[in-house]
């Protein structure tokens, strides 16, 4: 008899860890603009990920900035960051978390014939050329982050340097418009799809844009830490094939109606504000989710450059794109 018991409480115990393991991980996906960014619009078309729930499931994580992204990785509180170029270098270089690695592309500004973020000023205001920003207060999402390391280097290109020549002040990009209506800010950082608003390009036009400033940049990728990559790599792959077929709904051309009621219904926007998106009108999009690591390499040196990175970090290094690469063969 108590052989028997010993064998039904192994059997228990057996069937208790093969349901443990089958239990699908979180991962807590960032973002911080909607529509621009994957994770704000992934569970709207959860419908196309055939492996959501079984090997893995989704929680998109809202953060104001990615420079805020880095304290919640090294938390263990975000599995995939989605880290811009300043803030890849930042919390390698800086942070010393060496084991982050680049594992897909969100979205890259500047590329030929797609849409780069804007700094816009008062249409009749006293600004019309960059060097008429001494003395005035220009606005940033967050310190460090790439469209505070793009505003910087074009403020540098004209010899003017932060807190010497102009002051900054930070704030979300949905107050951004306000702020420059009301004058509390000389100019503003303006990003999708928030650029676009009727209303602030009634009173606002762009001084100059991130691609003018620092070309073509690889401005947002998907990451994840070597350890985590390790121990789940079977699922993450998954992930990465369902978020390739997500991804190339969006971007297919037949499905752009539908595309921008999405839009709409996320940011509680009338229907026809969205005509930009996933047009050249956008941010490009690698539609096999893969990164210009040239241009990264090129972007980061010039964070180190101004001062934001102590040391020197190859890239390449820190990329392991054969999930991703795994994950779009399946889909041949």
């Amino acid at each position: 008899m108590r052989v028997k018991i010993a064998l039904l409480s192994s059997v228990i115990f057996a069937l208790g860890v093969t349901l443990a393991r089958a239990e699908p991980i979180k991962l807590r996906f960032a973002w911080v603009a909607p529509v621009s960014d994957w994770a704000s619009i992934w569970l709207q078309k959860k419908d196309l990920a055939r492996h959501f729930g079984k090997s893995y499931v989704v929680e998109p994580v809202r953060y104001r900035g990615t420079p805020a992204m880095i304290t919640a990785i090294a938390n263990n509180e975000l599995e995939i960051g989605a880290l811009a170029y300043s803030t890849l270098a930042i919390a390698i270089a800086n942070a010393g978390m060496d084991d982050i690695r680049v594992i897909a592309d969100d979205f890259r500004d500047g590329e030929p014939g797609y849409a780069s973020n804007e700094f816009d000023v008062l249409n009749d205001g006293p600004i019309h050329k960059v060097e008429d920003l001494k003395g005035k207060v220009v606005a940033t999402n967050s310190g460090g982050s790439a469209v505070d390391i793009g505003l910087r280097a074009m403020l540098r290109k004209h010899g003017l340097e932060d807190k010497r020549d102009y002051t900054t002040i930070e704030a979300p990009f949905p107050a951004m418009p306000a702020m420059l209506g009301e004058k509390k800010a000389d100019l503003i950082s303006a990003v999708l799809p928030f650029m676009l608003s009727p209303a602030l390009r009634k009173i606002s036009h762009p001084l100059f844009d991130s691609k003018e400033a620092i070309g073509i940049s690889q401005f947002i990728m998907l990451t994840a830490r070597k350890s985590f990559i390790a121990a789940h790599r079977a699922a993450l792959v998954d992930f990465l094939e369902d978020s390739l077929r997500i991804a190339r709904w969006y971007l297919d051309p037949k499905n752009h109606d539908a595309a921008e009621k999405i839009a709409a219904d996320l940011t509680h926007q009338p229907v026809d504000h969205f005509g930009w998106v996933f047009t050249k009108r956008d941010y490009f999009r690698d539609p096999n989710m893969l990164p210009d690591l040239d241009a990264l390499q090129r972007n980061v040196d010039m964070t180190q450059a101004l001062g934001f990175v102590h040391a020197h970090l190859d890239v390449h290094a820190h990329a392991d794109l054969s999930l991703v690469k795994e994950a779009a063969a399946r889909l041949k």
